[in-house]
């Protein structure tokens, strides 16, 4: 299985999973020509996708999703909630290319397993995913306001896992948002902070977990090495010292990671 998340951040996302001869991105919050060249930096361009699956309707996840589709002839895999929130943004899809699951049942795209899961955002259905293939499994989990029980089962068994890491908690207090928005951030719904992550990732640890890599930061109210460093100083407490902690990027790839 390979995984590489191309952008992530609050102005656009996109990950590309590959798993037994399937490509599947997952979001596609960028221009369509951002999103191509950055494929085409992975070696996997944009007319070979088998998929796009999407997370929630908010324009930094859906922005290119129409213009991949329609050029392409990609299908599109969202929830009703989510086609109901987006279809108006993301304008006309080819009928045959609009496809439907059901949010906490699995699904096959040929050999790859697929477990969309409900995560808790401000959005109309929002759902992480799982991509299971031949005993390995990776998933992502990003644009979440907090760590419910059931996410953890959901990601159970993960090798490797996107984590939302999007603010530190004292930068976005003290930090330029208006107050409203902080309180929204901060939410149930809102975004998981650095710390969040951290005591996630010790607790994924004992279920398998040995890649994380951090996603979705803040570009005002975190910075890459105070979200690394609250990490690893984290699982360092708890006597983790082999998880692998790698970091994405909001504006560019950071490479292809192998699940083997």
């Amino acid at each position: 299985m390979l995984f590489s998340p191309l952008f992530s951040g609050s102005s656009g996302n996109a990950t590309l999973v590959e798993a037994g001869g399937v490509r599947i991105l997952v979001d596609a919050g960028l221009t369509g020509k951002r999103i191509e060249q950055a494929l085409e930096t992975v070696n996997a361009p944009a007319q070979t996708l088998n998929a796009i699956l999407v997370t929630h309707e908010h324009s930094d996840h859906i922005r290119g999703v129409g213009v991949l589709s329609r050029r392409y002839n990609i299908p599109v895999y969202a929830n009703a909630g989510c086609w109901s929130a987006m279809e108006k943004i993301i304008g006309p899809i080819a009928p045959s290319c609009m496809r439907v699951f059901e949010t906490g049942r699995d699904f096959f795209i040929n050999n790859v397993n697929i477990l969309p899961f409900a995560t808790p955002h401000d959005a109309a259905e929002p759902v992480g995913y799982t991509f299971e293939h031949k005993n390995e499994k990776a998933g992502l989990l990003t644009d979440i306001g907090c760590m419910e029980a059931e996410l953890y089962d959901a990601v159970y068994g993960c090798r490797l896992l996107l984590i939302e890491a999007n603010h530190d908690e004292e930068m976005l207090r003290n930090g330029p948002y208006p107050y409203p928005l902080k309180q929204r951030i901060l939410s149930r719904k809102g975004h998981l902070s650095n710390a969040d992550s951290a005591r996630a990732l010790c607790r994924l640890y004992s279920r398998g977990l040995r890649y994380a890599v951090l996603g979705h930061l803040s570009a005002e109210n975190n910075d890459e090495r105070v979200a690394m460093e609250t990490v690893k100083s984290t699982l360092h407490e708890q006597d983790v010292y082999d998880m692998n902690v790698l970091m994405s990027h909001r504006d560019r790839p950071c490479g292809v990671f192998h699940i083997e």
